[in-house]
């Protein structure tokens, strides 16, 4: 399957439908997949992706603040951890255990603290306040090899505008998924945002 650079934030899924939720996910081109931990046990949901679809997504946690939480991340199979601001300790912890990092970020000073300590991309966030033009210029001083991705603040509809300014791609949150959504509605979000995004690259 094409790895698209799109992270799927399954914020407020329960374990019992996370599954299905994902695999609708899956099935539409998205091999990544996020579920925050301030969602009802997420531990438990990411332990139950991981182990249904852990070799054909990268399934992690997001919303991570402490290395106790990135430990526990990894101890269910967790493979990545999404986190809203640049706490070296957890990026340093996330890496230790063979996990994927993308802490958040907003200045160049958070930027190159993250990539200093063993990031592996860079969540920009909220993308919205910082904007394209923002992005551009942080662009500019950032190593081409730093992966950035925009989250809060990109969709669909400007999915070219992002990439054009820098963006390598996109954590896509209620957009894709809110509670209360079946599979098929998610599938349908999905379908679209994959064509989207695939139009715009």
């Amino acid at each position: 399957m094409k790895d698209r650079e799109i992270i799927a934030i399954l914020r407020g899924v329960r374990p019992d439908e996370v599954v299905d939720i994902a695999t609708a996910i899956l099935d539409a081109g998205i091999t990544r997949i996020e579920v925050p931990l301030n969602s009802p046990d997420p531990f438990d949901s990411i332990g139950k992706l991981s182990a249904a679809m852990g070799l054909r997504a990268l399934i992690g946690a997001g919303t991570v603040l402490t290395t106790e939480d990135a430990a526990r991340v990894a101890s269910v199979g967790g493979q990545m951890v999404v986190s809203p601001d640049c706490n070296t300790d957890v990026i340093e912890a996330t890496k230790r255990t063979g996990m994927v990092s993308f802490p958040g970020v907003m200045t160049p000073s958070e930027c190159f603290r993250a990539l200093r300590h063993g990031a592996d991309g860079l969540k920009v966030f909220p993308a919205s306040v910082l904007g394209i033009s923002g992005l551009k210029a942080l662009r500019a001083v950032l190593p081409r090899s730093a992966k950035v991705y925009t989250v809060g603040g990109a969709s669909s509809e400007n999915f070219g505008e992002w990439i054009r300014a820098g963006a390598t791609g996109f954590g896509i949150g209620t957009a894709i998924y809110q509670p209360g959504d079946t599979s098929e509605d998610v599938s349908g979000k999905a379908i679209k945002i994959v064509r989207a995004y695939d139009e715009a690259r």
